[in-house]
């Protein structure tokens, strides 16, 4: 009789440890679960902010690229600009000195 108490007894301790931690273990695999999808939906909104910024960053480039050829253009037209200018500025200077002259004749003639 002692025996069967004592087998009964022990099964009983054996069954409740074994639900103990069934549901302990079952509570550290939601946790881990909630765990997992919390890190799954933080990397799929990563993944879109870096998408977002690298389309952004791809435009930049763009801005850029296209900013950097008209600023060379815009260069090309400035030295241009400046050779017709110091062109302009030797011809007047030529002009003057020939309406110079030309008042030197007309005062000698006069």
């Amino acid at each position: 009789m002692i025996t069967t108490w004592f087998a009964y007894t022990v099964l009983v301790c054996m069954a409740l440890y074994l639900l103990v931690m069934m549901f302990y273990y079952r509570s550290l695999y939601k946790r881990e679960q909630k765990m997992t999808n919390i890190t799954k939906n933080t990397l799929s909104d990563a993944e879109i902010v870096v998408r977002k910024y690298q389309i952004q960053l791809q435009r930049a480039l763009g801005n850029i690229d296209i900013l950097s050829d008209e600023l060379a253009k815009v260069k090309n037209d400035i030295k241009s600009l400046r050779q017709r200018n110091s062109q302009s500025r030797l011809e007047n200077e030529k002009l003057r000195n020939k309406i110079k002259e030309l008042q030197g004749k007309i005062e000698a003639l006069l």
